[in-house]
């Protein structure tokens, strides 16, 4: 197989009589071989067998694991291309899903790409820690991922250490670990059964990892101070979280702003400082209670409202100034889009983590009256085809 280009999921496209093949692990212009292992009606999944002729831009993968963990996607070639391959694939989505042409310029924010996540989610099966392999429930053991923080990794080497104890519970399937480089917040995420963990075990943890905790957490970024409890959203790239805020909120002033699916107030409190009215929207239980926190934390006036976005817009009579939106991979949605349509705010901004959801919602928006003025790609997850996209719209 010729592949012709890499699509949004980090697969290969090619075609084998017309019908389009999906390889990972490959790169354009690379002639391969595959194996079928999943055929469907629109295109078949393939396995790569053999690379008979490389891209002259294919280098080694950092880790070991690469390819089989299920992880990473593009440790198989260099950063800036990563970089290129994820453009590509957004302009690719955003003409056929939303059938709209893109910017002609998307800018791209860059960081370190290695020990880059501050948060990450072990599996635990036997004796077996790791990340599960692609397409499979099967964990595969990992000593240590490159793309983790170091503290992280750190966690990590005790955990190994930990489930080999007696005492450790064998109902345990999942744990998750959240840090600022000083601590760890540890979390079960999942066991057997749904099984209890007792209070216990975190006291041994705590005890067993250097820095651990099992309460909230606080980190510190943009000059600010943010609990963020267990259930909390919060980004996961700790050397861009201040580039990916100056990205959303850039210049933007006024009298009043909106800032929907708020989180912990990564967003709110900076809104806070340039606009002299603030509404904050948190649906989640954890992630308002820590919003309600951190805003007090700051000293600043918010409203602190916890509802679902379309019922909180519906209620909206007042025109904001801006209206800056960081919906999880779901996206916006039609009875949102239909909403911010009806408020009609002068200056949109959308935060996005999911490039399909993505289009459909610029579909919904553009149709209504907005244009896209800027769009830029925030790499928060290099090695892998996810992505963070930072739209702004302005209403015509």
């Amino acid at each position: 197989m010729r592949i012709e280009k890499l699509v949004y999921g980090g697969a290969g496209l090619s075609r084998n009589d017309g019908k389009v093949v999906m390889t990972p692990f490959v790169l354009a212009g690379e002639d391969v071989e595959v194996r079928v292992v999943k055929p469907k009606k629109e295109f078949d999944e393939a396995a790569l067998e053999q690379i008979l002729e490389a891209s002259p831009l294919r280098i080694d993968p950092n880790c070991r694991y690469f390819g089989t963990c299920g992880g990473c996607n593009y440790q198989h070639t260099g950063y800036e291309n990563q970089t290129e391959i994820k453009k590509t694939a957004l302009r690719e989505v955003l003409q056929r899903v939303g059938r709209i042409e893109p910017p002609a310029q998307i800018e791209s924010i860059t960081g370190e790409p290695w020990e880059y996540r501050n948060r990450a989610q072990f599996h635990i099966d036997g004796g077996r820690i790791g990340y599960r392999a692609p397409g499979s429930h099967k964990v595969v053991d990992v000593d240590e991922c490159p793309i983790v923080s170091p503290k992280i990794n750190e966690a990590l080497c005790a955990l190994r250490g930990i489930v080999k104890d007696r005492r450790f519970p064998r109902f345990l399937e999942s744990i998750e670990f959240f840090t600022n480089e000083s601590e760890v917040q540890v979390n079960v995420m999942q066991t057997h059964g749904g099984l209890h963990v007792a209070r216990s075990f975190f006291d041994w943890v705590e005890k067993e990892i250097s820095g651990a905790i099992s309460g909230p957490l606080e980190y510190r970024v943009i000059g600010e101070r943010f609990k963020v409890s267990h259930n909390s959203f919060f980004q996961i790239n700790r050397f861009l979280i201040s580039e990916l805020v100056d990205a959303a909120i850039g210049k933007e002033e006024g009298e009043m702003a909106m800032d929907l699916y708020a989180g912990v107030g990564l967003f709110t409190i900076p809104l806070s400082r340039r606009f002299k009215k603030v509404t904050a929207v948190e649906m989640s239980r954890s992630g308002h209670a820590d919003l309600e926190a951190n805003v007090a934390t700051a000293h600043r006036k918010v409203d602190v409202v916890r509802n679902q976005t379309e019922m909180f817009l519906e209620g909206v009579e007042k025109t904001p100034d801006f209206v800056l939106a960081d919906p999880p991979r779901a996206g916006l949605g039609k009875p949102v889009t239909k909403q911010l349509l009806r408020i009609g705010a002068k200056r949109v901004t959308i935060i996005s983590c999911d490039p399909p959801t993505l289009a459909r919602d610029l579909q919904a928006l553009t149709a209504g009256g907005y244009a896209v003025e800027s769009m830029t790609l925030v790499d928060l997850f290099p090695q892998t085809y996810h992505m963070e996209t930072v739209t702004k719209l302005v209403k015509g």
